[in-house]
C-alpha cells in the first residue's frame, strides 16, 4: 500500500520527491479530455493535434481493456500492458477505469500503474476507482482506498460519494450504505449532501428512524442547510412508528431553524399522527395550517376525513367532508372513497350507498375502490341481488379487479348461493383474471361454515397447482370444516397432504385437530396430535393451550388439566382470563369448587379483566361451594362494570339460593332476569321447582312449572323428578302418579331416579304391589335400580308378605354386587319370620350380625317368636341374648 504525505512516496525501501503537477504535463486541460475517448469540437490546428492525441489515447485504452479482459492477473498480463504503455499517464488510467467492471482487475491495474510511474495517482484516478466499486457493488477494498486517500489529502468527489450510496440503495444494501458514510466520516471526509439525502429517503421506506436521525445530525454537524423536505421525511417516519415525542421534537427543531412548514409537512403530520391515534394533534395541525395562511388541499381534507373515520368520529368526518365538497365544483374521488369506506367500517351501509349514488349524480365516475366498498356494504346487509346489479353497472365505469370478484364470491358463498359464486368465478376468468389463493380460501372457508363440505373439497381438489397453490389458510379452513362435522379422519388425511406439500402446519391447524378429536370422543388421538406438534417443533400459542386444557377437562382428566395450566406458564405465557375461566369451570365440574376462591384472587392479582364467561365460571364455583353471598356480590359487580349477566349467570345464583332454601331471594332474581329480557331456560325453571318442592311449597312449584310450559319450554326429566320428589315427600302419592303419567305423555323419558322416587313413595304408603309394578316396568325399560331402590323394594315386598319375590330380588341384588342396608336386612328377617321360615330368618340374622348391620328390637322379637313356634330353642336363646343386649344399650343411651 502507498502512504502519501506531503509529497513523499514510500515504496520498496526508497523514497523520491515528486510534484503532482508533473502528472498533468501531457494534458494541458487536465485529465478530463480524452478519458473516455471523446473530444470537444473546436476550430484551429490545436484542436487537430488534440483530436489526434485523444484518438491515440482511445486506441491505447481499448488495447489495455482488451488485455485486462483477456485473462487473470499475472506476469504475462503485466508484460502485455508494458508493451502498450510502459508508464501510463493519468488520462489513460482514468479512461481504462471508466471502462472496467471487475473491481479486482481495476485495483490490480491501479496498483500496477502506480508502480510503473513511481508516482501517486491524482484525485481523479482515485475517484474513478471508487466509481468502479460503485458500478460493481463490491466494497471489500473501499476502506483501504479511503484510508490512502485520507493520508494523501485527497477527498472523494461528490459524484463518487453519491454513486457509492446510490449503488448500495439500488441493491437494497442500506446498512452497507450507512456504514460507508460512517467510514468516510472516520477519515474526516465530507460526504455529499445528495448522498445523505438519498440514503435518508431510502431508509424511510424500511423504516430505520434512528439511523435516519444519525445521518440528519451529521449533516447539521457538517454545516449543510437541512430543508423542510428532510424534516418532513423524518417526521413522517417517527410519527408512523408511534414515536410521537421524537416527531414533535423534530418539529420544534425545524421551527427553531426558521424553516417554514409547507402544506406537504402539514398533510404528513395530519395523516401520520392521526393514524397512530393522536386525533387531537391531527386537528391541531389542520387548524394551524389555516392560521399560517395555507389552505387545505384535497390531500389535507382526505387525510383528515380518514383519520376521523378510523377514530370512529363519523359526525366530525362528515362535517369536514361536506366542507370540502361544498367548495369544489368537481368531486374529489379520493375523498369520496375515504368517506364511503368510513361509512362502511362504521356499519352505516345505507349512508355509504347513498354517498356513492351522490358521487355518480355529480358526474364523477366512482373508482374501483368505491365500487368495492359499496359491494362490501351491500354484502354485509345481505342485499346480494342489488350487489350484482351494481357489479354489472361497474363494468361500464371501472374494470373490476381481483378484490371485486373476491368480494362478490364471499358474499354469494355466505348467502349459500354456491352456483352463483361459481358463475362469478367463470366471469373472472373471462375477464382475464385468474382466481388467486385468496379467492379459493374465501370459497372454501365460507362453504365450510355453510356446512357444504363436499363443495369445499371439490374446489380444493380442482385447484390448478400450476396457477394457484393451496397455502396454510386453505388447509386450515378445510381441516377445521371437516373436523367440526365429525369427519376427523378426512381432516387428518388432509393434514398429511399439507405435510406432503411442504406446508408447515401452524398452531391454528393443530388447535382444530385437537379440539375436534376430543369432541368426537377420541381423546387419545387428541393427545397424539399434541405430541406430534411438539415433535415437529411447532410452538403452541396461548389459544391452543387454552383449547387443549378445555378439552382435557371436559374429557374428565382433571389432573392433566391442572398440569396444562402450569404448562402455559412454563411455555412463557401469562394465563389470560380465558385460561382461568377454563380452569375454574373444569375444577367446579370435577367437584373441586372450593378452589374457586384461591383462583379468583390469583386472577385479580394478575390484573385480569373478567369477561362474562369468567364471571359465570367464578359465580358458579362460589355457588357450588356454598359461598352464595360472594356469588351475589359478583353478580352486582358484573352489572356495575357494564357486563350484562346472561342466563348462565342468573341460573347459577338462582340455583345456589334455592339449594340453601333462600327461595324468596331466588324468586326475586328470577323476576329481575325476566324484566331485563333474559331468555330463561329449563335449567333455571327446574332449579326453582326443585327448591320450592324441597321446602314443601308445592303450589309455588306447580306455578313455576305452569309458567315454564306457557313459555313454550318443555320440562326435562330433572324438572319432573324434582316435582315428583316434592309430591312424594308431601304424601301426595296419587298426584305423583298423575304427574308421572303426564311426563310420559309429553314424551319425557323417565330415568332410574324417576322410578326410584315413585317406588320409594309407594312403599312409604305401603302400596307395595303397585311399587312392584313400577319396578318391573323399570326393568323392562333397561334401567338398573340403585341400592336405595333395591332395598326399598325388597323391604316393601317383605312387609307385604310377598316373601318369594322379596327373597329372589334380595339374592339377585347380592349376586350383582349390591350391599343391602340394615333396613333391608331387618325387613327380610321379619318377612321370613312371619312366613314361617324361622331358620332362613335366623341364617339371615347371623349374616346381618357378621356384616355389622344393626338389628331392630322389633325384628328380634318377631324372629324370637318364630323360633319358639318352630321349637328352635338353641337359636331362640341366642336371639334372646342379643335382644337383652340391645335393650340394655338402648336403656343406657336414654339414661345418658
Amino acid at each position: 500500500m502507498l502512504l502519501r504525505k506531503q509529497g513523499i512516496r514510500h515504496l520498496d525501501g526508497f523514497c523520491s520527491i515528486y510534484n503532482f503537477s508533473k502528472r498533468f504535463s501531457s494534458s494541458p486541460n487536465g485529465p478530463s479530455s480524452g478519458l473516455d475517448g471523446k473530444v470537444d469540437s473546436s476550430d484551429g490546428g490545436v484542436n487537430c493535434d488534440n483530436s489526434r492525441k485523444v484518438e491515440g489515447v482511445r486506441q491505447v485504452v481499448d488495447g489495455v481493456c482488451q488485455v485486462l479482459e483477456g485473462g487473470p492477473w499475472g506476469p504475462a498480463l503485466e508484460n502485455a500492458l508494458s508493451a502498450l504503455d510502459e508508464k501510463p499517464q493519468s488520462d489513460l488510467v482514468i479512461g481504462v477505469l471508466r471502462r472496467l467492471k471487475d473491481v479486482g482487475q481495476a485495483i490490480n491495474y491501479f496498483r500496477w500503474c502506480e508502480k510503473q510511474t513511481e508516482q501517486a495517482h491524482c484525485p481523479e484516478v482515485y475517484n474513478s476507482l471508487l466509481l468502479v466499486m460503485a458500478r460493481s457493488r463490491n466494497f471489500n477494498s473501499l476502506e483501504q482506498v479511503l484510508e490512502e486517500m485520507s493520508i494523501a489529502g485527497i477527498s472523494p468527489s461528490n459524484n463518487a460519494c453519491v454513486e457509492l450510496v446510490v449503488s448500495c440503495v439500488r441493491s437494497q444494501k442500506l446498512r452497507e450504505a450507512f456504514n460507508l458514510l460512517q467510514t468516510m466520516r472516520k477519515f474526516k471526509f465530507r460526504p455529499a449532501f445528495s448522498a445523505y439525502s438519498t440514503l435518508i429517503g431510502a431508509l424511510s421506506t424500511i423504516p430505520e428512524p434512528d439511523r435516519m436521525l444519525t445521518l440528519f445530525h451529521q449533516m447539521q454537524e457538517l454545516g449543510y442547510e437541512v430543508t423542510v423536505h428532510l424534516f418532513t421525511t423524518l417526521i413522517r417516519v417517527f410519527a408512523k412508528e408511534g414515536r410521537v415525542d421524537a416527531a414533535l421534537s423534530l418539529l420544534d427543531e425545524m421551527k427553531s431553524n426558521f424553516c417554514d412548514a409547507d402544506i406537504v409537512l402539514y398533510n404528513v403530520c395530519i395523516d401520520c399522527f392521526g393514524k397512530v391515534g393522536k386525533v387531537d394533534m391531527a386537528w391541531k395541525f389542520f387548524h394551524e395550517m389555516r392560521m399560517n395562511g395555507l389552505m387545505p388541499d384535497d390531500v389535507t381534507y382526505t387525510s383528515m376525513v380518514g383519520v376521523l373515520c378510523k377514530a370512529e368520529k363519523l359526525d366530525e368526518a362528515v362535517k369536514v367532508f361536506e366542507e370540502m365538497d361544498a367548495n369544489r365544483k368537481v368531486p374529489c374521488v379520493y375523498a369520496y372513497n375515504t368517506m364511503i369506506m368510513g361509512y362502511g367500517s362504521a356499519g352505516k351501509f345505507d349512508e355509504a350507498y347513498s354517498l356513492f349514488e351522490r358521487q355518480k349524480r355529480k358526474g364523477c365516475i366512482p373508482s374501483v375502490i368505491a365500487y368495492n366498498c359499496v359491494l362490501t356494504c351491500l354484502g354485509k346487509k345481505g342485499r346480494s341481488e342489488e350487489a350484482l346489479r351494481v357489479f354489472n353497472e361497474m363494468k361500464t365505469d371501472a374494470a373490476p379487479n381481483i378484490s371485486t370478484y373476491n368480494i362478490l364470491i364471499d358474499m354469494l358463498c355466505r348467502a349459500g348461493n354456491v352456483e352463483a359464486a361459481l358463475r362469478v368465478q367463470d366471469d373472472m376468468r373471462e375477464a382475464g383474471l385468474y382466481p388467486n389463493v385468496m379467492t379459493v380460501n374465501i370459497m372454501i372457508d365460507r362453504l365450510c361454515k355453510a356446512q357444504k363440505l363436499d363443495e369445499a373439497c371439490s374446489i380444493y381438489e380442482g385447484m390448478d397447482h400450476k396457477v394457484c397453490m393451496p397455502d396454510a389458510v386453505t388447509f386450515c379452513s378445510l381441516i377445521d370444516g371437516l373436523g367440526r362435522r365429525g369427519r376427523v379422519n378426512d381432516a387428518y388425511r388432509l393434514y398429511e397432504k399439507m405435510l406432503d406439500s411442504d406446508q408447515i402446519p401452524n398452531a391454528i391447524a393443530y388447535t382444530s385437530l385437537i379440539r375436534n378429536f376430543f369432541k368426537c370422543g377420541r381423546k387419545e388421538d387428541g393427545h397424539k396430535i399434541y405430541k406430534e406438534m411438539v415433535r415437529r417443533g411447532c410452538s403452541p400459542d396461548l389459544m391452543l393451550l387454552n383449547t387443549y386444557m378445555d378439552c382435557v377437562f371436559k374429557a374428565g382428566e382433571t389432573d392433566k388439566g391442572r398440569s396444562l395450566f402450569e404448562e402455559i406458564k412454563a411455555q412463557g405465557f401469562i394465563p389470560d382470563v380465558r385460561s382461568y375461566s377454563i380452569l375454574i369451570h373444569g375444577l367446579v365440574k370435577a367437584g373441586f369448587a372450593h378452589e374457586t376462591y384461591k383462583l379468583f384472587h390469583a386472577m385479580k392479582e394478575q390484573g385480569c379483566e373478567l369477561d362474562t364467561r369468567a364471571y359465570n365460571a367464578v359465580i358458579d364455583g362460589f355457588c357450588k361451594c356454598g359461598k352464595v353471598n360472594k356469588a351475589y356480590q359478583l353478580l352486582e359487580e358484573m352489572k356495575t362494570k357494564g357486563q350484562q349477566p346472561t342466563v348462565v349467570t342468573y341460573g347459577s345464583v338462582i340455583d345456589g339460593l334455592a339449594k340453601i332454601d333462600r327461595l324468596d331471594e331466588a324468586y326475586m332474581l328470577f323476576e329481575e332476569a325476566k324484566s331485563k329480557g333474559v331468555e330463561l331456560n329449563v335449567v333455571v325453571y327446574s332449579s326453582l321447582v326443585d327448591g320450592f318442592g324441597k321446602v314443601g311449597r308445592i303450589d309455588e312449584a306447580y306455578l313455576i312449572m305452569e309458567e315454564l310450559m306457557q313459555k313454550g319450554l318443555t320440562p326435562n326429566v330433572y324438572t319432573y323428578n324434582s316435582l315428583l320428589d316434592a309430591l312424594v315427600k308431601a304424601g301426595e302419592i296419587d298426584e305423583a302418579i298423575l304427574c308421572f303419567q303426564s311426563m310420559k305423555d309429553l314424551n319425557c323419558t323417565p330415568n332410574c331416579f324417576t322410578y326410584s322416587i315413585l317406588i320409594n313413595g309407594l312403599c312409604r304408603v305401603r302400596k307395595f304391589n303397585k311399587a312392584f309394578v313400577y319396578w318391573q316396568e323399570m326393568k323392562k325399560q333397561g334401567l338398573n335400580p340403585n341400592t336405595v331402590t333395591y332395598c326399598t323394594m325388597i323391604s316393601g315386598l317383605a312387609k307385604a308378605g310377598n316373601i318369594r319375590d322379596a327373597t329372589g330380588l334380595f339374592e339377585r341384588f347380592k349376586a350383582s354386587g349390591g350391599i343391602p342396608d340394615s333396613a333391608c336386612y331387618n325387613a327380610m328377617i321379619e318377612g321370613l319370620s312371619s312366613g314361617d321360615k324361622a331358620m332362613e330368618a335366623y341364617a339371615l340374622f347371623e349374616e346381618t350380625r357378621r356384616k355389622g348391620c344393626s338389628i331392630n328390637t322389633k325384628t328380634c322379637v318377631v324372629l324370637l317368636d318364630a323360633l319358639h313356634k318352630a321349637e328352635c330353642l338353641e337359636q331362640a336363646a341366642i336371639v334372646g341374648a342379643v335382644l337383652r343386649e340391645t335393650a340394655k344399650s338402648q336403656h343406657a343411651s336414654r339414661s345418658w
